[in-house]
């Protein structure tokens, strides 16, 4: 059983900032790429930005240049830190890992429960 857990969301006025975590537990053998989403209401889940194993990274453009994501690869955490926030960044964050289980090179798609960011004007 493989489990994401977010922390970190909340509600911050226009210009502001939040850090976001994700932790992955349970029977993890290897974790690749990890990510994060998000969906506002009434709109489709979209990505944010991934980082793989190795560190490297790839950003929506309307986030590059103000969230930055990183990771902690003996934690299995993933962080998003989201500077200058703006009222269209209020959407639930997903995280997101490919994750293998076993020494079977097979990663399987995991998702967290979802955080909500609030930005007000």
């Amino acid at each position: 059983q493989v489990q994401l857990v977010e922390s970190g969301g909340g509600l911050v006025q226009a210009g502001g900032s939040l850090r976001l975590s994700c932790a992955a537990s349970g029977s993890i053998f290897s974790i690749g790429a990890m990510g994060w989403y998000r969906q506002a209401p009434g709109k489709q889940r979209e990505a944010v930005t991934i980082i793989t194993s190795g560190g490297t990274t790839n950003y929506a453009d309307s986030v590059k240049g103000r969230f930055t994501v990183s990771r902690d690869n003996a934690k299995n955490t993933v962080y998003l830190q989201m500077n200058s926030l703006k009222p269209e960044d209020t959407a639930v964050y997903y995280c997101n890992a490919k994750i293998r289980i076993s020494a079977i090179p097979t990663s399987n798609n995991y998702w967290g429960q979802g955080t909500q960011v609030t930005v007000s004007s």
